[in-house]
């Protein structure tokens, strides 16, 4: 059997656990199906792209049902997350991009640290309008750091969104609905330079989506929100030290 066939259960174990975050998992799609010996530009990305938009949709769905996804939160980290990508991408060859990391990684540790030490901001704390300031911002920070590093998604919106007041598990779904406009800016973007296996595609797309609800469903139903954001305060960790270790310390 060839490596590529090993796809759709490796893609399926993937989901099942981003789509409990609210993190599509491309970060962790693109490697694996280029490992696996697809094209990096042609096949691994867009291919990875499409997969953070199955399970990203699907888990939204399921969390819209559970009345877990905060629009009004969330709206402001789409709009800033759909605009910014392509003003980055316009500067990426202009800025030193390894201080940026690393900036991103601390910030991510940091959120981390956090989430893991059950911190968050007292009910109230955050007004509307310091919300909506921090999704516009931070969704356009985010946005643009997607254009210029090729970064970003539910790792770093979730954070923003427990520090706007939201609990672990309406942070992690609201995430999921951000992250689906951002991912599918970025798929149709590569679209027309794809060259997909359309029977891998098909097959990966169709076990990212029964896990994503499988996950989805978990998280919304099971999870308490202390087992979320210990989780996710351990991928986070993982996340920062990737980016210190890859992108700093070795490139």
């Amino acid at each position: 059997m060839e490596p590529i066939y090993y796809a759709p259960p490796i893609c399926l174990c993937i989901a099942l656990v981003f789509s409990m975050l609210g993190m599509g998992g491309s970060q962790l799609y693109i490697p694996i199906l280029f490992w696996l010996g697809m094209d990096f530009k042609l096949e691994a990305i867009p291919l990875g792209l499409l997969l953070n938009v199955v399970n990203t949709s699907s888990a939204t769905v399921t969390y819209i049902r559970n009345q877990l996804v905060n629009l009004r939160v969330g709206l402001p980290f789409a709009v800033g997350m759909l605009l910014l990508p392509p003003i980055g991408a316009l500067v990426n060859v202009r800025m030193a991009t390894k201080p940026i990391i690393l900036a991103f990684a601390l910030f991510t540790a940091t959120a981390a640290l956090l989430m893991l030490s059950g911190w968050r901001p007292q009910r109230g704390g955050v007004s509307r309008t310091g919300q909506m300031a921090v999704g516009l911002g931070g969704g356009s920070a985010l946005g643009f750091l997607v254009g210029l590093i090729g970064r970003g998604g539910g790792s770093f919106v979730v954070p923003l969104l427990y520090i706007c007041g939201l609990e672990a598990k309406a942070a992690a779904a609201t995430s999921a609905f951000v992250v689906t406009g951002s991912a599918t800016s970025g798929f149709l973007s590569h679209l027309p330079t794809a060259d997909l296996h359309w029977g891998v595609t098909v097959a990966t797309a169709g076990a990212v989506l029964l896990a994503s609800q499988l996950g989805s469903r978990l998280m919304a139903t099971k999870m308490k929100s202390r087992a979320v954001r210990v989780v996710f305060g351990c991928v986070l960790l993982a996340v920062a030290a990737t980016l210190i270790i890859k992108d700093v310390l070795l490139s």
